[in-house]
C-alpha cells in the first residue's frame, strides 16, 4: 500500500499538470481524509521490545533526532496500567519514518534492544478476517 501511495504522490504533478499543486484544500474532504489516513500509516512506526520504564516522553526524545515526532504512544495493559512493552511513533513525513526505522532498529533504549517496523493499518471491525462459525461441521 505504501508503494502505491508513493507512486501516486510522485505522479501527482503528471496527473493534474505542472501548474497544479496537490494540497489538502484542493482535494474533496472525503478523498483528503483517505489520503491523510493512508499517509499516516506510512509515517507511523511500531516499536517493540521497550522497557517497562520507557515513557512516552523518553520514547519521543529517542526518536526525535530523526525528524519531527507527531506522537509517541506506549500501549498499556487495561487492568494493571503497566506498559505492554511496545508502542508507536508517528512522524510528520514518510522520509523521517524511513530514516528512523533504519537507524533505530536494533538500538538500545533504556537497556533493552528495540525493534522497529512500519505499523500495520487497523482493520475495520472486530476480527474482520476471522471466519464465522456456523455450527458443527458436516451438518447442513
Amino acid at each position: 500500500m505504501a508503494a502505491l501511495i508513493r507512486r501516486f504522490s510522485k505522479k501527482s504533478t503528471s496527473i493534474f499538470g505542472s501548474h497544479c499543486s496537490l494540497s489538502p484544500h484542493a482535494i474533496p474532504n472525503s478523498m483528503s481524509s483517505s489520503l491523510l489516513s493512508r499517509r499516516g500509516v506510512a509515517s507511523r512506526l511500531f516499536v517493540g521490545g521497550l522497557s517497562f520504564y520507557t515513557t512516552e516522553k523518553t520514547l519521543a526524545e529517542a526518536f526525535s533526532q530523526y525528524g519531527q515526532v507527531i506522537q509517541a504512544k506506549i500501549v498499556h495493559d487495561r487492568v494493571s496500567d503497566r506498559s505492554r512493552g511496545f508502542g508507536f511513533v508517528t512522524y510528520a513525513s514518510e522520509d523521517e519514518a524511513d530514516k528512523a526505522l533504519t537507524e533505530m532498529n536494533g538500538k538500545q533504549v533504556h537497556g533493552r534492544v528495540i525493534f522497529v517496523d512500519y505499523a500495520k493499518p487497523i482493520l475495520d471491525g472486530f476480527h474482520s478476517e476471522m471466519p464465522v462459525a456456523r455450527g458443527p461441521p458436516g451438518r447442513h
